[in-house]
């Protein structure tokens, strides 16, 4: 308990500006606990994120750190591990941050195959600004700027990982926090950009909306919506679900980093 204590900014930080039942304590918890148990220490971590209730977690922690503009996290966390190749860098964004604003940096750095894991906080909703909808809000639910139902489509925050070039892609929830931690893990111990997109209730604003109820209730709804990929025939195709587990896994494309060393030693002369 002690080690995992000391991943956290407890006295300068603490309590948390987050509403009570929400899902970005747990994910954030689990992630600590995550990192503790692949032996990364704090010495060793840069944790990077842009502007949302996901993005605080950068300042809850007690490692280096960078907390970005918004959407801007990718980007830093790209200049990062330039700079310093032998740090684990890992990036925390919600859905706005990481989708909306931040979506074009999202492609590219999957594109680069940037040595960064990403978490991405998916509560469907823009959860500090009000209620607004997000491109993961689902067709004809409800939000603060669309109360008779969101027109638009939604993304698919792990299709788009993997269409646009990430190594790892995987998905876990709040509510399966057992094997929130295993994937994390797994994200971890990979090398080029690594995705585990986090499914996490927002009972303050989407489940408001949507008469979903408090956390519990919201936490059974995420239950009983998920679905191991496992156990379905494509899991790219499974309607109304969230379908867990690794959804993507190969290591053949070496990562940017890799790569740019090799071209500044080129540039250099150097065999």
């Amino acid at each position: 308990m002690d080690r995992f204590l000391d991943y956290f900014r407890v006295d300068e930080r603490f309590p948390h500006i987050l509403c009570p039942g929400c899902g970005i304590g747990t994910a954030m918890n689990t992630v600590v606990r995550a990192l503790i148990e692949t032996g990364v220490s704090q010495d060793e971590l840069c944790v990077v994120s842009g502007i949302g209730c996901s993005s605080r977690i950068s300042g809850y922690v007690d490692c280096d750190t960078f907390h970005t503009l918004h959407g801007r996290a990718l980007p830093a966390a790209t200049g990062v591990k330039l700079a310093r190749p032998n740090l684990k860098v890992v990036v925390f964004g919600g859905d706005g941050d990481m989708l909306a604003i931040g979506g074009n940096h999202f492609i590219h750095a999957a594109r680069r195959n940037i040595d960064v894991t990403v978490f991405v906080l998916n509560n469907f909703t823009y959860g500090m600004t009000g209620g607004q909808y997000s491109p993961t809000t689902p067709t004809m639910e409800r939000a603060a700027t669309a109360p008779y139902g969101n027109v638009e489509r939604d993304f698919d925050t792990c299709f788009m990982a993997r269409a646009t070039g990430a190594m790892f892609v995987a998905r876990s929830t709040t509510f399966h926090v057992a094997h929130l931690k295993k994937m994390a893990k797994l994200a971890l111990s990979k090398r080029g950009f690594s995705v585990v997109e986090i499914i996490s209730q927002c009972p303050t604003f989407y489940g408001r909306y949507q008469g979903l109820g408090d956390a519990v209730k919201m936490l059974e709804w995420i239950r009983d919506r998920s679905v191991d990929a496992s156990k379905v025939p494509d899991p790219w195709q499974a309607q109304d679900k969230f379908v867990i587990g690794v959804l993507h896994d190969r290591e053949e494309v070496a990562p940017y980093s890799v790569l740019y060393e090799q071209v500044r030693a080129r540039a250099q002369g150097k065999s």
